[in-house]
């Protein structure tokens, strides 16, 4: 089931970069987006009814709905769309790839777990990998002036994606299922983009184009409703940090697409990225051993 869930969310978040930029034109990103999670709580919603599942959250577990809704489906996305007006998309996922680094980080300060060293091996194997996959990409960018805005955003996005993982981890250890906590944390996020929208005097509106319905649809329903159920399942049972190696995996998904869509061509340096992504990842996921049992190292009793 790891594997599956994994599968999933590597797939699907490698190929939302397309809708996403489908999407950029007339619309503003905070109301895009806002739609995005409008449209996927519907359907989570929906799904809950039509399974007969539990549809409203115990009181306790609010708080950690509102910080959720914000962070990770509010502030993480307009982060990293304002983050891509000023970096190449490629350093953007090199920040973004971090992810596993942080969860581990914030997981050890806030919720006392252990960092496990082949986890952080696993990221910075994936990190180079990412690096050396982007790096044509990205030279040429570095003296921009805009450069140090933009890694601020891409940085800022990648802790509230980080905080979110954290607070589904702690929701899910109180019982409730991303299911659950998916539904109502997007429709809070979506409820503080639209008015963040309205007060800032944006048009709410829907571009009436194949392509930006298109690309809304796959990103609420695929995207969203799929992609964001199947991670947060993920952290559940793998934890935050293991769980958020998909950020470093799904880039390479994306630049093989991107080799169809968009003519990339893979360099030699690519191919080497390619192999320290691998490395990374399957460093990441070595099991860990158990300790053995006090009875079985203890010294045997003298006779």
């Amino acid at each position: 089931m790891n594997a599956l869930l994994y599968a999933i969310t590597v797939l699907i978040w490698g190929t939302t970069w397309i809708a996403i930029k489908l999407q950029l034109g007339d619309v503003p990103a905070p109301v895009s987006i806002a739609w995005r999670f409008w449209l996927a709580a519907a359907v989570l919603l929906a799904i809950l009814v039509v399974t007969k599942k539990p549809v409203w959250p115990p009181r306790r577990a609010w708080r950690y709905l509102v910080a959720q809704g914000t962070a990770l489906f509010c502030c993480n996305f307009l982060c990293f769309y304002y983050a891509s007006a000023h970096v190449p998309s490629g350093l953007v996922a090199v920040v973004f790839s971090t992810a596993p680094v942080w969860n581990a980080i914030n997981g050890r300060l806030f919720m006392g777990r252990p960092i496990r060293g082949s986890v952080m091996g696993g990221a910075a194997l994936g990190l180079a990998g990412i690096g050396l996959l982007f790096l044509p990409q990205m030279q040429g960018h570095w003296t921009d002036a805009n450069l140090l805005v933009g890694l601020a955003l891409a940085l800022l996005g990648t802790l509230c994606f980080s905080a979110g993982n954290l607070l589904s981890s702690r929701m899910q250890a109180l019982g409730l299922t991303p299911w659950l906590t998916n539904t109502w944390a997007m429709f809070i996020g979506a409820a503080i983009l639209t008015l963040g929208a309205l007060a800032l005097g944006m048009p709410f509106r829907i571009e009436p184009t194949t392509q930006y319905v298109g690309s809304l649809l796959y990103l609420a329903i695929p995207g969203s409703v799929i992609g964001f159920t199947a991670y947060l399942l993920l952290v559940g049972r793998m934890g935050p940090d293991r769980a958020a190696y998909c950020t470093v995996l799904f880039p390479v998904v994306a630049l093989t697409v991107s080799s169809v869509y968009e003519d990339y061509h893979w360099s030699a340096a690519a191919f080497g990225g390619l192999a320290l992504v691998i490395a990374g990842n399957l460093l990441a996921f070595l099991p860990v051993k158990a300790k053995a049992p006090a009875a079985a190292v203890a010294a045997p009793a003298r006779s």
